[in-house]
């Protein structure tokens, strides 16, 4: 389980190597722009909502507002930080699929032999975040829904929490996966098979997101990570683990 931790510590480190610290000014761009705009509009709503989930609590649980408040604040942020997080992998993807490349490059490993123009590369990467948006977003909308449910909406907190890091972990993981040639159904099923590997690595993002100007570099170097990930654990797993999906699908 520590791999997914230590991996994502390695994979900071890479990205800002001096080699590949140009394949992440792009992407720290459009999170710092992002990122302003997600302080500026919960500003503006946050304690809004607050008063309304307050309010909402039946009289008889008033006595446990010591504990329900810090479990509604949870249920604030956590939704819209990892909204946040889909909405700059959606704009940088494009651009993280050149990152893993040139990662590979640097670790010595066998890139896929890709003889795509560049264009044709940044919008199959789009295509495929598409993808992952039409698995994730339905998923996140129960999640919403279960928040504005009494009695529910106290373990929303936690549901969210254990969404974001298998999501976070599909996130950074695929990149290298669809550079492999890994189907979006096959790759669900290796995180799935090494779930404990997958869940340490989403969970150790999910937490150093959370640490401003570190969380400018950790959606990059989960990204390096998800090579580290592939070479160690998912390649060979793919190639051993049986399973109803097409293993080469573009």
């Amino acid at each position: 389980m520590l791999d997914g931790f230590s991996s994502l510590g390695e994979g900071i480190r890479l990205v800002l190597l001096p080699g590949l610290r140009r394949y992440v000014i792009v992407p720290v761009i459009i999170i710092l722009l992002l990122y302003a705009g997600m302080i500026t509009l919960l500003g503006s709503l946050f304690s809004g909502w607050l008063e309304h989930w307050m309010n909402a609590v039946p009289s008889w649980l008033q006595w446990l507002d010591f504990l329900l408040l810090p479990l509604f604040v949870l249920a604030l942020i956590v939704p819209a930080l990892y909204t946040f997080t889909v909405m700059v992998n959606l704009l940088a993807s494009p651009f993280y699929g050149f990152l893993v490349a040139a990662v590979e490059r640097h670790l010595g490993e066998p890139s896929a032999d890709d003889s795509r123009t560049l264009w044709r590369q940044a919008l199959d990467g789009l295509i495929r975040e598409l993808h992952k948006l039409r698995y994730l977003l339905p998923r996140m909308l129960v999640l919403l829904v279960l928040g504005f449910v009494p009695g529910i909406n106290v373990v929303a907190p936690f549901l969210w929490l254990a969404f974001s890091a298998w999501g976070l972990a599909i996130e950074y993981l695929d990149y290298t996966m669809d550079a492999h040639g890994v189907s979006f159904t096959r790759m669900r099923e290796l995180l799935y098979a090494k779930r404990f590997h997958t869940f340490s690595f989403g969970g150790a993002v999910s937490v150093l997101i959370w640490i401003p100007v570190l969380n400018l570099f950790v959606m990059p170097g989960a990204v390096a990570a998800g090579v580290i990930l592939w070479r160690d654990h998912y390649r060979s797993l793919n190639k051993t683990l049986p399973g109803k999906a097409i293993e080469q699908q573009r």
